[in-house]
């Protein structure tokens, strides 16, 4: 592409940008995500969208930087904690009822404070239960972090200390999460709205992923979360992400932001 021929729009840089990244942000909402873009855009002093295309094409820190930027990537352990409590009291023992081995699968799983959520969450409360986590995520520098498994101290604002001090070990620079956590868990490169998703799931967290997708992106992955989910399997969203269709996608609201697969 020519820099003369460059898009100059919004719409015509969402086109240019997703052959280059596989993110297609026509499934974002535009107010917000052009408001993100152009924010980034001034605050790294790239004033035009030809301008910073160019930029984004011969400079991968630039590039990475953007990504993350768009792709939102904030987490902690065991954030929101009550619905943790949620988790392991009620959802978790309701699951084993019917179910051993389980599959649990944290979709946009950012640097994997998620997953390592769930594999505790099974090792402390349920010693004997056989299960397997995978954390998916769109972006490959996330995932990188979360198979390396090091954190910093933000990272624990919502951790117990006692979970702390059984499965990380300090180190100058934070915290390393244990192999015997870090063995429980699969990463997986994934693009939840265009990938094929596997199915026999017994619970899927995507909690704080679709704040910015359009209401068709949401439908979209709904119903094919709903899919992938085993009849009485779980799906977890996050404390903004009410499901207001949840009938016609088959699911029953069986406690705040945990659904059940009819």
């Amino acid at each position: 592409m020519s820099y003369a021929s460059m898009p100059n729009t919004y719409e015509e840089f969402i086109k240019a940008f997703h052959p280059k990244s596989g993110l297609d942000l026509k499934f974002y909402k535009q107010n917000q995500m052009q408001r993100r873009i152009l924010s980034f855009m001034n605050s790294h002093g790239h004033p035009t969208y030809p301008e910073f295309l160019k930029a984004l094409g011969v400079d991968s820190v630039l590039y990475d930087a953007f990504f993350k930027h768009l792709t939102i990537n904030v987490s902690q352990f065991f954030r929101d904690v009550n619905q943790w409590i949620t988790l392991r009291e009620t959802i978790i023992p309701l699951l084993l009822q019917s179910k051993n081995p389980l599959k649990l699968w944290s979709a946009g799983c950012s640097s994997g404070q998620e997953p390592y959520s769930l594999a505790m969450t099974m090792i402390d409360y349920f010693p004997t239960a056989k299960f397997t986590v995978l954390g998916s995520d769109i972006d490959v520098n996330v995932l990188k972090q979360a198979k390396d498994g090091l954190y910093k101290q933000n990272d624990f604002a919502s951790t117990p200390p006692e979970i702390l001090l059984k499965y990380f070990t300090p180190l100058d620079m934070g915290y390393q999460i244990k192999d015997s956590v870090k063995r429980q868990v699969t990463f997986q490169h994934q693009n939840l709205l265009t990938d094929r998703f596997q199915s026999g799931y017994d619970f899927i967290a995507c909690r704080n992923v679709v704040i910015y997708f359009t209401d068709d992106a949401k439908e979209i992955l709904y119903k094919k979360f709903v899919d992938s989910l085993r009849p009485g399997g779980i799906l977890f969203t996050g404390s903004t992400e009410h499901l207001f269709g949840m009938n016609q996608l088959g699911l029953k609201s069986i406690s705040s932001f945990f659904y059940q697969k009819k």
